[in-house]
């Protein structure tokens, strides 16, 4: 069960599944000292009485148990274990209880808590309790965070006792070179693995998690950059000696508005790995409507100028065919050849024009959906790969595109969600990072406003205003239909609803259960400007253009991250207009969600926001899982928390590989054996982003 529930396998797996909290034990209270407010508590008496109170689901047992000063209730709401408890902890029985004090009714209670024979209390040697989560199933099985303790008590009792047997060495052995460990003051491992689970004090416990944190994130940045050095020195990539007349003409001639400095930057940035003759691995990051689809145009326009192809990759068709669009009508007076490759290009015209074209080299850049991954697409010289929100591509699908060519193509890696630096050092570790961090010009910041659902009325007549105007507005729901579980205004009664505020408008409905042909429709009636109002779930997240869209409704704000409200944030403000964010909440909201909620109102920076969403959410799935192929699980570390710590741990990790770049050291032959057992499991993906 532990190897179904928690991935439990073998006891190196049970010594490094840590508690998530220790509680200390070391101090009895007596009943008239307790309030509601207290942590957890520990009591010496013995139960008076049981009775049951209520009926069905409410049922619950109730024991009175006194310490001869006071009285408090001990509650227990499994029926099926009632019996058990009443055979097992008879009255007048002395016993320790050890739980969290609460209110119900005016009375002291505590709700199932941990019950022992006292004859067991040894308060001097109890320290920091470990507790350990566990599933459902395990604690219907019997195996709770007590049960768990048993486990590790008794294994790390077993290695402490045989500190010479095999089962020590594997488990036990420092593999972090003595010279690294000295000059850091890092526990030794050993040391540290026991104390993460039963130590001292608290400062023992502090300074086992530095020891496990730092060597969590040692491990990561060793098999991220020790893959880098190796594509650097080995992966040979085209190089783009010529500036011609395809990037001259459209950057003199048909370029739309003046680049930006950032955009300058990042070009000259990407500009001089394409000189190395090594293979460009870069991440672009920026804003919604930062300029990122003009550099990727620009490098194009390169690609093609030293005699090869491009390749551009969307996730969606709409996406896809916006990114199409958008090609065709700035290139459309040049020699450029641009064709579009999704599911719904089928027959004659994707097998002659563009699959014929693609192979023969006269299309210069296809731009396309997981279509272009497919074994008939073929390319005559493809040397440029650029792939949008790339976190919603999986890696094994982005390998497909490596494989089409014998001389691996750049890559681009493009992305409008902010990553926190330390996310990026830990997910993107193995690229190298380009930000445009400037609007361009003409651009007006988005103003973003925050409006209670009971006073919606003044939010319908600014609306009415900017549609007055000819603007048009998004309205965006977190459901599609209505859930038991959520108290939450959901897409269809909106729907009805801005239909009724709104009876001489056309509003359209998009949400990710309608069919694709369907959704697109709507989107597309609503960027021609045939529908005034959009009311969707968040598939606009990345979605169409439309600069004549300048308000976003999002209904029910709190129940999104800060990452995901700035995302949707950024589909207004593509034109000339301002434009408005209107975060509609209901009033009961946590200090938290204040706090998230203020941050948007009070800033525009995505980075900043990115910062703030890694420190409320924690890491999570914000790119998704092992983008790269390089990151192992992290058990103890945290990047929202431990950035000082990620980059501490980069350091040394260069340090490391510039000690012994081929590995072949006797002082760190330990290390490389664990990182190799950490990555064995691990696909390189690397080399593709």
């Amino acid at each position: 069960m532990l190897n179904e529930e928690l991935h439990i396998a073998t006891f190196n797996d049970l010594l490094h599944y840590f508690p998530y909290k220790h509680i200390d034990r070391t101090r009895l209270y007596y009943i008239h000292e307790l309030t509601a407010d207290m942590p957890f508590v520990q009591l010496r008496g013995e139960i008076l009485s049981y009775e049951e109170e209520g009926e069905g689901r409410k049922r619950r047992l109730v024991a009175h148990f006194t310490d001869g000063r006071g009285v408090i209730d001990f509650v227990w709401f499994q029926a099926n274990s009632f019996k058990w408890i009443r055979q097992k902890y008879t009255a007048g029985k002395a016993l320790i209880a050890f739980g969290r004090p609460n209110i119900f009714n005016g009375r002291l209670n505590i709700a199932h808590p941990d019950l022992d024979p006292a004859e067991n209390l040894q308060l001097g040697k109890m320290g920091l309790q470990p507790y350990y989560h566990t599933t459902d199933r395990m604690k219907r099985a019997g195996i709770n965070s007590r049960a768990m303790e048993k486990f590790t008590k008794t294994l790390i009792g077993k290695i402490e006792a045989a500190s010479t047997s095999d089962t020590a060495d594997s488990i036990g052995a420092d593999y972090l070179p003595a010279s690294l460990t000295q000059r850091l003051a890092l526990m030794p491992l050993a040391q540290s693995l026991r104390a993460l689970h039963y130590p001292a004090s608290a400062d023992e416990l502090r300074r086992a998690t530095y020891r496990q944190k730092f060597e969590e994130l040692l491990f990561i940045q060793l098999n991220i950059l020790r893959i880098t050095r190796h594509r650097q020195q080995h992966v040979r990539g085209h190089i783009f000696r010529r500036v011609g007349p395809a990037f001259n003409d459209f950057y003199y001639n048909h370029l739309p508005f003046q680049l930006t400095t950032a955009q300058k930057r990042v070009i000259r940035e990407m500009r001089a790995d394409m000189l190395t003759g090594q293979q460009m691995n870069r991440l672009l990051q920026g804003d919604v409507g930062s300029g990122k689809t003009l550099v990727a145009m620009l490098l194009a326009l390169l690609a093609i100028d030293n005699g090869h192809q491009a390749c551009i990759m969307a996730p969606t068709e709409i996406l896809a065919e916006q990114h199409y669009a958008t090609f065709r009508n700035m290139l459309a007076d040049m020699p450029v050849r641009v064709e579009l490759l999704t599911g719904a290009v089928k027959g004659k015209r994707r097998r002659t024009p563009i699959l014929e074209g693609t192979r023969s080299g006269d299309v210069n850049i296809l731009i396309g959906t997981h279509a272009v991954l497919e074994d008939t697409v073929e390319f005559a010289s493809l040397a440029l790969v650029i792939i949008d929100e790339q976190h919603r591509f999986g890696v094994a699908q982005r390998a497909r595109l490596w494989q089409k060519n014998d001389t691996p193509p750049h890559v681009l890696v493009m992305t409008a969600t902010p990553i926190p630096r330390t996310l990026a050092m830990t997910l993107y570790g193995d690229l190298d990072v380009s930000i445009i961090d400037e609007l361009p010009p003409g651009r007006k910041p988005i103003e973003t406003r925050h409006y209670w659902q009971e006073r919606s009325e003044s939010l319908y007549q600014n609306i009415r205003r900017e549609i007055d105007s000819g603007r048009q507005v998004y309205v965006v729901y977190p459901l599609i239909s209505e859930s038991e579980k959520m108290n939450l205004q959901n897409l269809e009664e909106g729907y009805e609803e801005w239909c009724r505020r709104f009876p001489d408008l056309k509003i359209s409905k998009v949400h990710g259960r309608m069919k694709s042909a369907d959704k697109d429709t709507e989107m597309s009636r609503f960027a021609n400007g045939e529908t005034q109002i959009l009311v969707a779930t968040t598939v606009i997240e990345v979605g169409v253009n439309v600069p004549n869209a300048t308000v976003m409704v999002i209904e029910n704000a709190e129940r999104f991250g800060l990452a995901q409200l700035h995302q949707l944030r950024g589909r207004v403000g593509r034109g000339g207009e301002q434009s408005y964010c209107i975060l509609v909440t209901k009033y009961e909201l946590s200090k938290d969600t204040r706090q998230r909620i203020q941050i948007l109102c009070d800033t525009n920076d995505g980075f900043e926001i990115a910062e703030a969403d890694l420190r409320f959410r924690g890491p999570g799935d914000i790119e998704g899982t092992q983008q790269s192929g390089t990151a192992f699980d992290l058990h103890i570390a945290n990047l929202a928390r431990d950035g000082q710590l990620v980059q501490l741990a980069r350091d040394n990790a260069n340090i490391i590989l510039d000690a012994d770049p081929t590995q072949s050291l006797p002082e760190y032959a330990p290390l490389w054996k664990h990182l190799s057992e950490l990555g064995k499991e691990a696909i390189d993906w690397s080399n593709i982003s």
